[in-house]
């Protein structure tokens, strides 16, 4: 930087509007210096034409004169600044943004993670390139948040302005102009008083998912042990049969084949139920948990905007069964043998299997007969 440019400060750099280095400056009648872009907004927004620094008042729109010195002292300025930081960020150990993180928009070539982004600058600066704001008193003033990106959509599109006040009765962020044009009659309030609301709101939500995630847990442990009853009740009724067949001969060995499978048919079919039940109560609670941590991010977030815009889609538990009167159809004895009717080995009869708690009662003859190893039995009337 040249001599002349060392004689002056950084105040002096920046432009009154903006707070930032000066860009493209001008100078209006009165003699004070502005970015070309930022008085013209000022002229643009404003009906009365006045100086921002003196509030001198002109007649008509003053002419904007481009101030050259200025101009090349402020560019000299911005290179020594960037050089420096440079510098500086080169020896230090800062991260390098990596997929998925706020890249530093200042940093030149390797872009090092954003620390924080600026909603009056609409930047986001690493560590070094956030220290100006960390320390220059007209930088101070600037809102600073956790790094987000697209800052531009923090803009009003109509207006060019900050998204700072949130409309209650359209629910949307808006800007101070809209509040005088669009919205004016609505109920308006700041962007952070709207936040804190959401936020509670939030909490109460997530608690709300987050007894829905263990009652889905208690119906898993219920169904895993209505599962266990079954295949015990099963169990026995398998052994019962096997117990009765196995003094049997070869025909009704056959039979008590068919009285397996049908048990265990029976079982497996009430297995793949609950199968069924526990996975779709697992999806509900993988959705459950996935909105549980989006609600907690939202909820611990400090970005006003990104909190508001993402409230109505989160404020909510996803949809979900009513798994109240669901239960799974666990196997009951159904007493089979009590429907068996096998012929015997001779074609006098029919035989007719009794197993415990059951008791039979001789409708024809009365008494029943054992040839060796033919079984015969008269028809009877079963009673269980």
């Amino acid at each position: 930087m040249s001599a002349a440019s060392c004689l002056l400060t950084e105040d002096q750099f920046l432009c009154s509007i903006c707070l930032d280095v000066f860009t493209d400056p001008v100078t209006i009648p009165c003699g004070h210096n502005f970015c070309k872009t930022c008085i013209t907004d000022h002229y643009n927004i404003n009906v009365k034409c006045q100086c921002p620094n003196c509030n001198k008042v002109f007649r008509t729109r003053p002419e904007l004169r481009v101030n050259t010195f200025i101009s090349e002292m402020a560019a000299q300025f911005r290179q020594s600044a960037q050089q420096k930081a440079s510098s500086s960020s080169s020896s230090s150990e800062q991260q390098v943004s990596k997929p998925g993180e706020v890249p530093c928009d200042v940093c030149t070539g390797t872009k090092l993670m954003a620390l924080k982004s600026c909603l009056v600058c609409l930047d986001s600066y690493c560590e070094t390139h956030l220290e100006p704001h960390l320390t220059r008193s007209g930088l101070k003033r600037h809102q600073l948040i956790d790094p987000v990106e697209n800052l531009e959509g923090r803009m009003c599109s109509k207006h060019d302005k900050l998204l700072e006040l949130f409309c209650k009765t359209d629910l949307m962020c808006v800007c101070m102009l809209c509040t005088i044009l669009d919205h004016k009659p609505h109920d308006v309030v700041p962007l952070k008083e709207e936040y804190e609301e959401k936020k509670a709101e939030l909490g109460k939500t997530e608690a709300k998912i987050q007894q829905m995630i263990q009652k889905r847990q208690l119906k898993i442990q219920e169904i895993k042990h209505s599962v266990e009853l079954s295949e015990e009740d099963a169990d026995r009724e398998i052994a019962d049969g096997v117990q009765v067949f196995t003094a049997l001969k070869e025909s009704v060995e056959r039979s008590q084949a068919e009285l397996i499978d049908t048990i265990k048919e029976k079982q497996r079919k009430m297995e793949k139920q609950a199968e069924g039940f526990i996975k779709e109560l697992e999806q509900e609670i993988s959705e459950l948990k996935k909105r549980s941590t989006e609600v907690e991010q939202l909820s611990q977030s400090e970005d006003h905007f990104h909190v508001l815009q993402s409230f109505t889609s989160l404020n909510a538990a996803p949809p979900t069964k009513d798994w109240t009167q669901v239960r799974p159809r666990g196997y009951r004895r159904a007493n089979e043998l009590s429907h068996l009717c096998l012929r015997a080995a001779d074609d006098d009869g029919y035989l007719l299997l009794v197993s415990g708690g059951m008791t039979v009662r001789p409708l024809g003859a009365q008494h029943v007969m054992f040839k060796g190893s033919k079984v015969t039995v008269e028809v009877l009337e079963l009673h269980i």
